[in-house]
């Protein structure tokens, strides 16, 4: 994927693969050799994390700020000069996770004027499947609610529709028509959509910018299970 900015922020509903999509894109960036950093700021859900990732992200020279939350789940009183820092850096990435409805976008807020003031790109990720986001409608509400609650417009939507380990090919290809209605009711384009590696050769030629995936956020009865540059 290419980008117009260089501070990208991710939202999405609870299990929408946002986090996934996330640590996904940073190593391949790092792959392309960008520099880049990954901003966890997901104050709502402190299981499945970017921060999560940190010894993966050393190995593949990513570097992850993870702020401490104390005593409220939008207070940043630690990290917040490191936060702030990654808006100075011209020539670095950042990614930022960001909790998953409006309390969890409340946090990205707090930075809203350096976003707007150095260009941003904010993605909306969802996941057709998911309960409570069955209906464009559905998903249409709680862009808005983020929206809101971060002071900063979504630009672009990120197809991540799966059903983990049981997603197959039509899996993916039934969500199409689900995201070309978001699209034209946001009026936002569909940037990428999310096909795990298995199933990229297939697919490829049949979606709308297809970005190969790992499923690096696991449950805790997979944790055995490989994830990035394991075997």
């Amino acid at each position: 994927m290419e980008f117009q900015h260089k501070r990208i922020a991710v939202t999405g509903h609870y299990g929408s693969g946002k986090t996934n999509f996330v640590a996904n894109l940073a190593f391949a960036m790092a792959r392309e050799g960008k520099k880049v950093t990954v901003v966890d700021l997901d104050v709502v859900n402190p299981y499945f994390r970017t921060t999560d990732f940190k010894d993966e992200f050393a190995q593949a020279g990513i570097d992850i700020i993870s702020p401490t939350y104390a005593n409220s789940n939008l207070d940043i009183p630690a990290l917040g000069a490191q936060v702030q820092s990654v808006f100075c850096d011209d020539e670095g990435y950042a990614l930022f996770d960001v909790g998953g409805d409006d309390a969890g976008a409340a946090a990205m807020g707090r930075y809203s004027a350096l976003f707007k003031e150095g260009g941003y790109e904010h993605l909306s990720v969802f996941n057709c499947y998911r309960y409570l986001t069955r209906s464009p409608e559905e998903s249409l509400e709680i862009i808005r609610e983020i929206e809101t609650a971060s002071r900063l417009p979504v630009t672009g939507l990120v197809n991540a529709s799966n059903l983990g380990f049981e997603t197959g090919e039509e899996t993916i290809l039934d969500s199409l028509p689900y995201a070309g209605e978001l699209a034209a009711q946001t009026g936002l384009p569909v940037r990428c959509t999310l096909v795990r590696e298995e199933l990229y050769p297939a697919l490829k030629g049949r979606l709308p910018a297809p970005f190969p995936v790992k499923i690096l956020v696991r449950q805790p009865w997979q944790k055995e299970l490989p994830r990035q540059g394991q075997e």
